[in-house]
């Protein structure tokens, strides 16, 4: 058994969990992913879910099988998404007795502090009155090649800036994957997986290979940064499979599932 402090807990969901290959969201998915999160919150614990998935949500809303290139296009894609995805959590987090909120962030937010200091109130009163924050990177106005001030790059980094800034005690990073390997798993059949992770440095990078899927742009290398970044500011990081979200409860009790980066 792991054992870990978990009262103040930040889940990151990713595309991949959230959205079917085909562009349809993964309602079971999503209902057990609410199930699981409000149970955690009846249990005293502060909960804030950074969720991916608003381009993909959009893509399959509006037909598209791929990403656009114009930046107009993605923003459009990113708000019609973020609509859909959002009223589908409302939903869901309903039927359990679950408040939420919404908070998009760009990086200029964070980076000047007094808009910090606002967004960090924002969170306190949240989790003080146990309603469950979901954060997304505002795609709809923040576009790398507009402004790369704005962006975070992926919710992998977000997910981790949001939880040094709250002060979490534990990221869980749900993903296509069940953790991190001494080698990529898709392409050798052989590659074993590591329990814990005490330190990531250049060989620990030189091990993780791949991109995410059609629909995310997350990869191993991009959950690397995120957990060294938690892992310096002493923050505890697991990587698990999220294909059933439930798998939460199993963490939180200790159960040594996917991959702990912990200093």
């Amino acid at each position: 058994m792991r054992h870990i402090v978990s009262k103040r807990i930040v889940v990151k969901i990713g595309t991949s969990t959230l959205i079917h290959q085909n562009g349809k969201l993964n309602l079971k998915a999503i209902d057990q992913l609410c199930y699981t999160l409000s149970g955690l919150v009846n249990e005293n614990k502060q909960i804030v879910l950074v969720s991916s998935g608003a381009i993909g949500a959009g893509l399959g809303l509006l037909g598209l099988d791929k990403r656009p290139v114009a930046i107009p296009e993605q923003q459009a894609v990113a708000a019609v998404g973020q609509t859909q995805l959002m009223t589908v959590y409302q939903q869901r987090f309903a039927v359990y007795g679950q408040k939420i909120g919404q908070v998009l962030l760009t990086h200029d937010v964070v980076d000047y502090p007094k808009s910090r200091q606002n967004v960090l109130n924002t969170f306190e009163n949240l989790l003080k009155n146990k309603i469950i924050p979901i954060v997304n990177e505002n795609d709809a106005v923040a576009v790398d090649e507009l402004d790369h001030h704005t962006r975070f790059g992926d919710n992998d980094q977000l997910s981790a800036i949001v939880a040094k800034m709250i002060g979490a005690d534990l990221l869980i990073m749900l993903s296509d994957i069940d953790g991190f390997f001494d080698k990529n798993p898709r392409k050798y059949a052989d590659a074993s997986l590591i329990k814990r992770v005490k330190q990531i440095n250049a060989a620990t990078f030189a091990q993780a290979s791949g991109h995410g899927t059609k629909l995310g742009t997350g990869g191993m290398l991009t959950k690397l940064r995120a957990a060294k970044l938690l892992m310096a500011a002493g923050g505890s990081v697991i990587l698990a499979n999220g294909a059933n979200p439930s798998i939460i409860f199993k963490l939180v009790a200790g159960q040594e599932l996917g991959t702990l980066f912990q200093a």
